[in-house]
C-alpha cells in the first residue's frame, strides 16, 4: 500500500527516516543504510534491538499463548513480579506487590490512584490526602492525570481543565517541598524522578532524595519514584534512587522492562499496595503472557549480564571521550543516561546532522542532547559515536 498519504494522526513531526531492521546497537533504514542507535528507542531497548534470548522467549510464547485477560492467571506474571520486587527491596523476602500495565504513563496513573486510595482510606488522622506533589521540569506521561503531574506547563495549555490534585515545586529544592507540606494537610504523595529525563537529563543533587524521604516520613505522605526511564540498570544501579540509599513507597517502571515489548509496572510496599481492593484498578492487556515472557527474559539477561555495572563502566568511558569534544561544555546524568550540553550549536541541528551521518540521538533542550545507548554497547561503538559527534560539532 502506498505511503504517499498518511492515515496517522499528526502528533509527531515528519519522520526523517523509517527503520525496518535492528540488531544490538544497530538500525537499518528502508534503503539499507546503517545507523548506530544511541537512543535505544528512548531508553527502551536496553539490551539492544532483537536480543536473541528475548526474541526466542517472545516467539515461543506467541506459539503457546498470547492473551487470556486478567480474569484468569498465567504462569509468568508472578515470576516477573518477584524479580522486580527483589531488585527494588530485599533479595531474601518479598517487600511489596506489583501491578502490570502497558506503559510508563499507565504505571504512573496506577501510582496516582493508589496514592489517592491510600490517602483517603489508609492515612491515619487529619484530612484525607489526595494531592500529589511533583517537580517543575518533570515528565510523568500524557494521560490527563499524568500530564498534570508533569511539571511542564507548556504541555498543559490545550488540555484544560486538567484533573485537580497536583502541585509542582522546584526540583532539588527541599525548602520549597517542606513549605508545601507545612501548609497543606491534603497531600497524599510526592512523585519524583531520580534523573529528569525529558526535562533535560537533570540529576537529583546529593542529599536531596534523602531529604525528601525524611520529609515524607515526617508528614506521613508517600514517596513515589518514577523510574520509567532510569530503571533497570541505566543509571549504573538497578534503579536511580539506589544511588541515594533510600527505599521509596512506590516505584514505577516501564520502557526497558520488555526491551521493546510494551510493559509497565507499578511496585508498592505491601502495606501501601493493600490499599487497593478488588476492582479498584485494572488493565485488559496488563500482565498478559506475551508481555510477561518478554519481561522475564529481559530481566534474566539483565541480571546475567550485570547491566548496572556495564552501564556504569560504559558511561564512564563515554563521558571521558565526550569531555574532549570542543563545543561540549557539560555532560550530566549517570550511567548511560547522559545529557550533553552544547555551546554555539543548536541541539536539534546537531541531531539532524548526526542522523545524516548514521548516529541516532535526540534533543531534550535547545542546547542539550540526550544519549541513551544500549547497556551492552561496546567500546568501539562508543568511539564511533563520539567521532561522529566530534565531526558534526567541530565540523
Amino acid at each position: 500500500m502506498s505511503n504517499a498519504v498518511s492515515a496517522l494522526m499528526s502528533v509527531y513531526p515528519a519522520f526523517p527516516v523509517t527503520f525496518v531492521r535492528g540488531e544490538a546497537a544497530l538500525l537499518y533504514d528502508t534503503a539499507g543504510k546503517r545507523y548506530l542507535d544511541f537512543l535505544s528507542g528512548i531508553s527502551v531497548c536496553s539490551l539492544g534491538h532483537c536480543h536473541p534470548e528475548v526474541v526466542k522467549a517472545i516467539s515461543e510464547q506467541a506459539h503457546r499463548l498470547i492473551h487470556v485477560s486478567n480474569l484468569f492467571g498465567n504462569s509468568l506474571a508472578n515470576d516477573v513480579a518477584i524479580h522486580i520486587d527483589r531488585l527494588i527491596g530485599t533479595k531474601d523476602q518479598l517487600s511489596g506487590k506489583v501491578f502490570f500495565c502497558n506503559s510508563g504513563a499507565e504505571a504512573n496513573e496506577c501510582a496516582i490512584k493508589l496514592a489517592r486510595k491510600w490517602g483517603g482510606v489508609k492515612k491515619s488522622g487529619g484530612t484525607a490526602g489526595y494531592v500529589v506533589v511533583s517537580a517543575i521540569g518533570s515528565f510523568h506521561g500524557r494521560t490527563l492525570a499524568t500530564l498534570h503531574a508533569t511539571g511542564q506547563l507548556e504541555k498543559h495549555k490545550y488540555f484544560q481543565p486538567l484533573p485537580d490534585g497536583f502541585i509542582h515545586v522546584p526540583f532539588n529544592d527541599l525548602s520549597a517541598l517542606q513549605s508545601v507540606l507545612d501548609n497543606r494537610d491534603d497531600i497524599a504523595a510526592v512523585l519524583l524522578e531520580s534523573i529528569q529525563g525529558e526535562g533535560g537529563v537533570i540529576p537529583s543533587e546529593p542529599g536531596y532524595l534523602q531529604g525528601v524521604r525524611k520529609l515524607c516520613d515526617t508528614y506521613n505522605v508517600l514517596l513515589m519514584m518514577d523510574e520509567v526511564q532510569t530503571g533497570l540498570g541505566r543509571s549504573g544501579k538497578w534503579f536511580g534512587f539506589q544511588h541515594h540509599d533510600i527505599l521509596p513507597d512506590v516505584v514505577t517502571l516501564a520502557k526497558a522492562l520488555g526491551n521493546g515489548m510494551p510493559v509497565g509496572a507499578c511496585w508498592a510496599r505491601t502495606e501501601i499496595a493493600d490499599a487497593f481492593a478488588l476492582g479498584d484498578h485494572g488493565s485488559t492487556f496488563g500482565g498478559q503472557p506475551l508481555a510477561m515472557a518478554a519481561a522475564l527474559a529481559t530481566l534474566e539477561v539483565m541480571q546475567k549480564e550485570d547491566v548496572p555495572r556495564r552501564a556504569f563502566e560504559a558511561g564512564s568511558k563515554l563521558i571521558e571521550q565526550l569531555d574532549n569534544v570542543k563545543g561540549i561544555v557539560q555532560v550530566r546524568g549517570a550511567g548511560l543516561l547522559l545529557g550533553v550540553v552544547l555551546v554555539g550549536h543548536p541541539a536539534k541541528q546537531v541531531v539532524a546532522a548526526a542522523l545524516d551521518k548514521g548516529l541516532v540521538i535526540n534533543a531534550v533542550a535547545d542546547d542539550t542532547l540526550r544519549l541513551a545507548p544500549p547497556l551492552l554497547v561496546t567500546d568501539q561503538e562508543i568511539t564511533e559515536a563520539v567521532d561522529i559527534l566530534r565531526e558534526v560539532i567541530d565540523g
